[in-house]
């Protein structure tokens, strides 16, 4: 148990925090939200940059990171869409996308690892500046009280719509780039040929 795997981990526990928060009926909830999810961001950066300053990364925290990320942002976002009031369809959609285009990539980036061609996915800027306004948005949303003249629910409502369309860009770019392997013939008769190669085991 490595001191980021514990960070993530720490990350994964703050989710039902963070519910549990959200529903109590008390004045200062939001801001227990809103410190919650900043909390998890930090930890997010700081097992990253420990992992590699002391040399623990491992195969698994590698695969919790991003779990716990989703994890996180996911549930903000349900909970989020149950309180909006206004432009309820916009804000639902825009949830569903940054959503949907998590698991999406996700999926795709296990594919694409089984098949040895996850090297051309890579990160690129827009993804970055993605995860910027996207959690930007949700921590202005959580705390959702204005300050004084500074309208935070409706900013972080703008900056979310934002995220949402930087997200269908990403998304595209990671498809664009992995379209290649995704209609290569081969790899589909490769994988058909293990599933009845499997099938024949177990017969």
């Amino acid at each position: 148990m490595t001191v980021p795997t514990m960070l993530t981990l720490l990350r994964i526990a703050l989710v039902p925090v963070l519910v549990l928060f959200f529903y109590l009926p008390f004045g200062w909830s939001n801001l227990a939200c809103t410190v919650v999810f900043v909390l998890a961001a930090v930890t997010d950066i700081a097992d990253g940059y420990v992992a590699r300053k002391t040399g623990q990364m491992s195969r698994f925290g590698e695969f919790l990171d991003p779990v716990a990320d989703k994890l996180m942002v996911a549930t903000a976002l349900i909970l989020l869409v149950q309180r909006q009031e206004s432009f309820q369809i916009i804000f639902t959609l825009s949830a569903a996308i940054i959503i949907g285009r998590e698991l999406t990539i996700s999926a795709l980036r296990e594919w694409m690892s089984e098949i040895g061609e996850q090297a051309r996915l890579k990160v690129s800027g827009i993804g970055k500046l993605k995860t910027i306004f996207q959690m930007t948005a949700i921590g202005f949303l959580l705390y959702h009280e204005n300050m004084a003249w500074i309208p935070v629910a409706l900013i972080g409502e703008l900056l979310l719509y934002t995220a949402a369309a930087l997200t269908l860009w990403s998304m595209w770019m990671y498809l664009k780039s992995a379209w290649p392997v995704i209609s290569d013939p081969k790899f589909h008769v490769h994988y058909h040929h293990q599933e009845n190669q499997s099938e024949s085991d177990e017969d």
